[in-house]
């Protein structure tokens, strides 16, 4: 790092402390304005915060990391970003006329008490044990490479970047809520796509071109049926990645996160309108088609730099692990200046990932806990519960961190087999939810729970045998461990959605005016006319277009 690069990352942070003290001088009067940012969010910063929120260090340091080491794998799961449009067209008009400020508050509504209560469990745990402790973590990491520093002031600077990246963000995210984490990120959306397309543009001609890349890894192959890394649609024997599998667990884990995560759902609640709703999710989903050129591709740039010896600015380019693939490009590849913008992009990434990981988190603990059980606390009462809510959640993430280290070589991969347990359940309960009139309470109630209760006996099996390899064959082994994951993901939501139809059918139907509006088929005339009044032929034009490039993308790598 030279002065001009110290000097770039100084005017970032001044130009992000201006607009979160703006933003801290907008007063948040009430719990709609601190999570929601008072619901009057633009689709400029509704899709901004959507990318913004998503990528994180997963993919600076996973995504790049699975293209060093397994090449296109695992672009399904970033290429299913498309389903962001099922959630504009389809989840918001029900998510809107709700009215609701989380997504278990909207299964409270549609099924009972019980299913928010489950929902909401799951989700905090879940953010804890991953997305925080895994992005802080990983932005320890990512920092310890760039910046190329072991210790300061005799301390691990892992430690130092990781904590000081955490309170940073936890302080600006506790005071500003939900609109420091809107207008943030349409400041480090546009940094952080420009520094990450200079490292590809840079990246290839280091390299040759396109072409040498395609060349240098196509000559690399992954399996033994004649699939190579450039390979996206991979032979059903994989053991890995076999197409159907990929493409079942992708578009599970996709609808999952995409339609009914409160982490993504939060940033679409926050419009002022059904329109800007979706025309958000529109702009975020045109967004969401880069990261595997600009995170992935990199990955197989420096896998092809490193394999052909390639000499960049005097030095024979390496790696060390292909978790290294991003931060080594920025430090080999960049000249003075630049290697400074592209640092405030991977600060952006961090800090926008880990600001809105903080409020949802806040959001779910006020008002599905802290609320239900004190109804009463004022409004102003509630922003403060969610901002000390916020600083626990900062300290459990960061108490955490230590077992996440063991797990640096694999975090995208991590990521996904974790998320893979957890989506089905919850995926069946808001599908059948909304497209079924007849999903009972209850129904809906058994459905998460048995998704629950198989995940964490997959997740359970998985430490056991991988740290038991002598254990003895059983069918318990062979369903729970030795079964590939993809296809279990896609098993599990067969097997929900049997649950929630079972128990539905032996349950009583539900209320006519407790599900009005919440289901297909039951909106009033006056719902329906909003809602078609909200869209116009150039959504349509545009969302076509999403799935087009999306098609295109597939047949290339196929």
């Amino acid at each position: 790092m030279q002065t001009l690069d110290w000097i770039v990352i100084g005017v970032f942070c001044c130009a992000l402390i201006g607009i979160v003290f703006w933003v801290i001088s907008q007063k948040n009067n009430n719990s709609a304005d601190y999570f929601l940012g008072g619901r009057d969010a633009t689709w400029i910063a509704i899709g901004a915060s959507i990318f913004a929120s998503n990528i994180g260090s997963e993919h600076l340091i996973g995504l790049a990391g699975a293209g060093a080491s397994s090449g296109m794998a695992m672009a399904h799961w970033e290429i299913q970003g498309w389903m962001i449009l099922i959630l504009g067209w389809v989840f918001v008009p029900f998510y809107t006329r709700s009215m609701v400020y989380t997504m278990p508050e909207f299964l409270e509504r549609r099924y009972n008490t019980q299913s928010r209560t489950i929902l909401s469990v799951i989700s905090l745990i879940s953010y804890v044990l991953t997305k925080v402790a895994v992005t802080v973590y990983a932005g320890g990491l990512v920092f310890q490479q760039v910046f190329g520093i072991k210790e300061l002031w005799g301390i691990d600077f892992f430690w130092i970047a990781a904590i000081g990246l955490v309170l940073i963000t936890a302080l600006y995210t506790i005071f500003g809520g939900m609109k420091s984490v809107l207008y943030t990120s349409v400041l480090q959306t546009p940094i952080l796509l420009l520094g990450s397309l200079i490292i590809l543009v840079l990246g290839l001609r280091a390299l040759g071109g396109w072409d040498e890349m395609l060349s240098t890894c196509s000559a690399v192959t992954t399996n033994d049926y004649g699939d190579h890394m450039t390979s996206l649609i991979r032979d059903l024997r994989d053991p890995d990645y076999p197409w159907l599998g990929a493409l079942v667990g992708s578009a599970v884990i996709g609808f999952w996160y995409w339609c009914t995560d409160q982490y993504i759902v939060q940033r679409v609640l926050s419009g002022k309108n059904e329109r800007e709703a979706r025309r958000g999710t529109i702009f975020g989903a045109y967004l969401k088609l880069l990261p595997v050129f600009i995170f992935l591709i990199p990955g197989m740039i420096a896998f092809a730099l490193s394999k052909n010896g390639v000499v960049v600015n005097g030095e024979t380019f390496s790696l060390s692990t292909p978790d290294a693939a991003f931060p080594t490009l920025v430090a080999k590849l960049l000249p003075a200046g630049v290697k400074g913008l592209v640092v405030c992009g991977i600060l952006a990434a961090l800090m926008s990932s880990l600001a809105s990981l903080f409020n949802s988190s806040s959001m779910l603990f006020t008002i599905d806990f802290w609320k239900r059980l004190k109804p009463q606390t004022s409004e102003k009462q509630l922003v403060r519960i969610g901002q000390i809510a916020t600083v626990v959640i900062v300290v459990l993430g960061i108490l955490w961190i230590p077992i996440m280290r063991s797990v640096g070589n694999v975090l995208y991969n991590y990521l996904q087999d974790v998320q893979s347990v957890l989506a089905p359940g919850i995926a069946a309960a808001f599908l059948l939810g909304i497209c079924w009139k007849r999903a009972t309470p209850k129904g809906g109630q058994w459905g998460l729970l048995s998704g629950i209760i198989i995940g964490l006996t997959r997740l359970g099996s998985k430490v056991y045998f991988s740290n038991n390899p002598d254990a003895a064959d059983s069918w318990f082994k062979a369903v729970f461990y030795d079964f590939n994951w993809l296809y279990f993901c896609g098993v599990m939501l067969i097997f929900c959605c049997l649950v929630v139809i079972v128990v539905s059918l032996m349950t009583p139907a539900p209320d006519e005016k407790q599900i009005q509006g919440l289901v297909f088929g039951t909106a009033t005339p006056e719902q329906k006319a909003a809602t078609r009044a909200s869209w116009t032929k150039w959504d349509v034009f545009h969302t076509c277009i999403i799935v087009a490039l999306t098609i295109a993308f597939y047949i290339y790598f196929w």
